[in-house]
């Protein structure tokens, strides 16, 4: 009998929860009228097909601009102010599931960018990724956006650098870039970096290193299109060599348990805890 363990830390943050409830909310109590959400409300496929059986159309950005006198939900990653214009001339109500820290980020970019109009505006995050455009949306633009050491040669050390972190960036990689900007800033040229990676994710790392260590094998439940899910699920790899990757209970193989006593179930932040208890049915009704 293989001993199985949910991990209790794993699941939805707090940003997507709430946008998640909201999202609920309004689809119970506004039956009929059509809600809209701009993206996928969440990074997990499943989820979003379960929100999508109950009334909630994901739509993009321009299927946005064409929409008038609708209601619209923004996501947990948070928009540009472009997004908040076209919703003015549209007519289209906006129902703002913007996380609080990433409203917060927001606010700290556009107000350097303000008031330090001559400096190099540096977030590190995922190119692409709907919290950056929302980001860099603040500094019309001009932000330089980097994902590693690697990216660090495209900034001038002789100017001015601000440096900001998309909130669910690994602390250890944003520490370095600090390390690597700061040994290199050339006087009189200022250097300034801001901490804003989240710790509600940023601490589930040594959580779950120590909960994926427990176990002999470990299932991570993400889609493969979250960013956080490799993120969370390479810490567990690091420590336990058989971290196995699915998106649901049909991914689940016999052979990921072979030779387990001790089985670990987690996730990323996009992952609803419905699902890891799906996979743990699937296990108990066919392997266990």
């Amino acid at each position: 009998m293989i001993n199985l363990e949910i991990d209790e830390n794993s699941g939805f943050c707090f940003g997507v929860t709430t946008a998640i409830r909201k999202a609920e909310q309004l689809l119970h109590n506004d039956a009929g009228e059509t809600l809209y959400s701009l993206g996928d409300i969440v990074h997990n496929g499943k989820e979003c097909d379960r929100l999508r059986s109950m009334g909630l159309h994901s739509i993009d950005h321009e299927q946005f601009r064409e929409l008038c006198d609708s209601k619209v939900l923004l996501r947990a990653h948070g928009e540009p102010p472009e997004t908040y214009d076209i919703a003015r001339a549209n007519g289209i109500e906006i129902v703002d599931a913007t996380c609080p820290v990433v409203l917060q980020l927001q606010r700290r970019i556009r107000t350097e960018c303000e008031t330090c109009p001559e400096a190099q505006i540096v977030i590190y995050g995922k190119p692409g990724h709907a919290e950056v455009l929302g980001l860099v949306g603040q500094t019309g633009g001009r932000a330089i956006v980097i994902s590693g050491e690697e990216d660090l040669n495209r900034l001038d050390f002789s100017r001015h650098i601000r440096l900001f972190s998309q909130t669910t960036q690994p602390l250890a990689e944003f520490r370095k870039i600090v390390s690597h900007i700061s040994k290199h800033i050339q006087p009189p040229a200022t250097f300034q970096s801001y901490d804003t990676i989240c710790r509600q994710v940023s601490n589930r790392i040594p959580r779950l290193t120590e909960f994926a260590s427990r176990h002999d094998a470990i299932i991570f439940v993400s889609s493969s299109k979250s960013s956080n899910g490799k993120a969370l699920g390479n810490a567990c790899l690091s420590v336990n060599p058989r971290t196995y990757y699915v998106e649901g209970p049909e991914d689940i193989k016999p052979e990921m348990l072979f030779g387990v006593n001790s089985l670990g179930i987690c996730g990323a932040t996009s992952t609803p805890r419905w699902l890891m208890e799906q996979c743990r049915e699937k296990i108990v009704d066919h392997f266990a």
